[in-house]
Parts: C-alpha cells; structure tokens; sequence
C-alpha cells in the first residue's frame, strides 16, 4: 500500500512543482487539497491541473462562509492590526487551511502533511504551528528547506522541463496570495523598496485617481459585534465581505504598501489591497467609540499588538489568543447599531453612527447650559489629580 501525503495546493508555481517533486522523491500517493477562500478565477481547472501534474486525488472544499464567520470576523473584533498596518489577510487564513488538511490526512491515513512555503517566510510557522497543536504526531514535509532549488527561477526552468504548467514567468517574478480578506504581493520586482508598486499589479482596487468623482454613502450595521447588513440589507458574512470588496475597490480603498518584520527575524516588504476589510475596521473602531466603556477600550486597545503578533506569527489555536479572544469577544458584545461612511477616492469619513447601547450623550457632552453635569465639581476633581504634582513641586523649591 502506497504512502500518502496531503498537499496545500494553490496551483501556483511553488505548489505545482512541489506536487511533482513530492511525487518523484518520495515515491508516495500525493493528495492535492484546495481550501477556496475565494481566490476566484484562480480556481478554474485547479482540479484537472492537479490531476495532471500527478495527484492522485484532489480535495477542493469551499470554506469561504467558515473563513469569514470563524476567523475574519473574530480577528476584527480584536481590531488586529499588525505594525504599520497589515490586517494580516493572509496570517488567518493559514490556520484554517492548516486545520482542514490535518482532518484530511487522517481521513486518507496520510503519514505527512506538506505545505509550498519557504523558509525564510511566516507561512512555514503558521501552518506547523497549527499541524502540530491539532494532531502533535503529524509529520511535515517542507521542501524549500530540504531540496536544491535556490530560487523561483529554478522553480521555473524545471517546471519547464517537466511540463508542469504553472502562471509565473521570469519577466512577472513577483507571488501574490488572494483570498476572501484580501490580496497581498510580494518579491520579485517588489524587493526593490525605493520603487512604487506597478499599478497593474492590483487587482480588486482601482487607484484612487480613478476611482470616480462622486463619493458614495454606505451604511453598515453590526450585532454582538460583527457586521450583519449593509444598506440595510442582511448578508451572510462572506457574501457581505465580498460586497464591500467591490464597493471599497471600486472607490480605491485599502491599497498599503508596508515593510514589516517578519517572526524569522528578516524585514519584507508587502503590498496589500483589502477594501472590504478596510472599510469594517474603520466602522467597528467609530462604533466602539460610542459604545464601549473608556476603561474596558483602553484594556481591549492595549491587546491589539499582542493578538496581531500572535496572528501574525501563527499562534492562532495557541491557549494565549484563545483565551485573549474571549475578552474581545465580551467586550465587543457591546458594539451594536449603524455607521454611514462616505467613500471617496482612497478615503473612508465618517458620516454618522447611532446606537441603542451608545454611552454618548448630548445633553451632558454639550457646551450649552445642562441640569447633569455640574462644573463647580471639577474643582475638586483637579486639585485631588493635581496633589502629587504640588507636592513634589514643594519639595523641588524647599531645601531637602
């Protein structure tokens, strides 16, 4: 009976090379899964393009509303964003890719699990961390640490030579991943950090200068702290994530171009467009202005760093995240009612948000006259915060 290995296929050039490399080396049944988290027109032919290049069975499973609901929407509820600005799209699609074919590889009674990331990246530790907290017996097979290729130039040239149709050439060097969230890009011509990105390398936002001269009104509303309807419309999670992809896309928002650090300890650089995302982040945080307690926000906000590291570095079904997400999850219960966000050449402004939970009010926040706050107790107030301050002032002109 034939060995088995379950691949994270992509169909892209690392992965299909992989496929056949696995095949060729380890003599083993090589089972190709798939996880769709959108990736869209990628995905044509991925089935027969496996088969072909020598899988002998191939697993393509549509995990987009369980992407969405049970890992996008928790991570925005945390507010995560990573350094200078990374909403890590494609950190949290790792663990779930990684949950699926650990089930998978002990559905076929694979020994090993294989995965197309290199080893100076974050990927590689992602989706480890993940195999081994879910099953700790797996085996792992990562083939840019063990084979001889050195580059995706060599990927290429044997690709050729073996007849493996990938859709990377030598003169477009640059990978990108896209998934539901987001899309991100990165070597290649990419490296050289003194240069802007092609503009005909994005493809889901139009650059602000053409994005259209009207700005457009959305309203969006949230319940337990998670995004339910736009325009009054109810949706479920991954259906309204991708209608905000097309309105934030079409508007020229959440294009970023960051250099970041990654968990190996080297600095890259990435360039991202996630619209949709972009677009909820900046609701949830004028929500959450109004509805959450000043001591419980400054508590969730001092997390942030923490969970996006944490995400970031592939630790999601670590006991620390879990147990820091419960926290988010509580304090975000609050977070219920509409924003109306103008969108407008790159640029989302807020143009209102309502609350039946909101601690604002305008009777007591106003500047005209008010029967709520008194403002002869501020006196008192200042001078009990002031005394520390008097007394080492006293003690610095005496003496001692």
């Amino acid at each position: 009976m034939a060995k088995k290995i379950v691949l994270a296929y992509s169909g892209g050039l690392d992965t299909s090379v992989i496929l056949h490399w696995l095949k060729e080396t380890y003599k083993a049944e090589i089972i190709a899964f798939v996880a769709d988290l959108g990736q869209g027109e990628e995905l044509k032919a991925i089935k027969e393009r496996a088969l072909k290049t020598g899988a002998s069975k191939v697993y393509v499973e549509d995990l987009k509303e369980e992407f969405v609901k049970d890992y996008v929407f928790p991570m925005l509820r945390g507010n995560a964003i990573y350094e200078t600005g990374y909403l890590l799209g494609t950190s949290i699609a790792r663990p779930l890719i990684a949950k699926r074919q650990v089930e998978i590889a002990k559905k076929e009674k694979a020994y090993a699990i294989a995965h197309g990331a290199t080893g100076k990246g974050n990927d590689q530790v992602r989706f480890e961390l993940t195999a081994y907290a879910l099953e700790p017996s797996i085996e792992v097979i990562a083939p840019w640490r063990i084979w001889d290729f050195k580059s995706r130039s060599d990927l290429i040239d044997y690709a050729k030579k073996n007849k493996i149709p990938v859709p990377v050439t030598k003169s477009k060097p640059y990978s990108s991943d896209r998934n539901l969230f987001h899309i991100s890009y990165e070597g290649g011509i990419l490296e050289d950090i003194t240069k802007e990105p092609p503009d005909e390398i994005f493809q889901i936002t139009c650059s602000p200068e053409k994005a259209p001269d009207k700005a457009e009104y959305i309203e969006i509303e949230f319940k337990g702290g998670d995004p339910v309807a736009v325009n009054n419309k109810k949706m479920k999670p991954h259906v309204l994530l991708d209608y905000l992809n097309k309105i934030g896309g079409k508007h020229g928002i959440g294009r970023d171009d960051i250099v970041e650090n990654r968990f190996v300890g080297m600095k890259s650089r990435g360039v991202y467009e996630t619209p949709g995302g972009t677009i909820l982040h900046k609701a949830r945080r004028a929500l959450e202005a109004i509805t959450l307690d000043r001591e419980v926000l400054r508590i969730k906000d001092s997390l942030i760093t923490k969970y996006a590291e944490l995400i970031y570095y592939g630790f999601w079904f670590s006991p620390e995240r879990e147990l820091i997400q419960k926290f988010i999850d509580e304090a975000s219960k609050r977070a219920e009612g509409k924003v109306r966000l103008k969108l407008y050449k790159g640029n989302i402004i807020i143009a209102g948000r309502e609350s039946k939970k909101s601690l604002y009010m305008e009777k007591m926040a106003t500047f005209e006259a008010d029967d709520i706050y008194n403002q002869k107790d501020a006196e008192g107030f200042i001078k009990i915060n002031a005394l520390r301050l008097r007394i080492k002032a006293m003690l610095d002109k005496s003496d001692f």
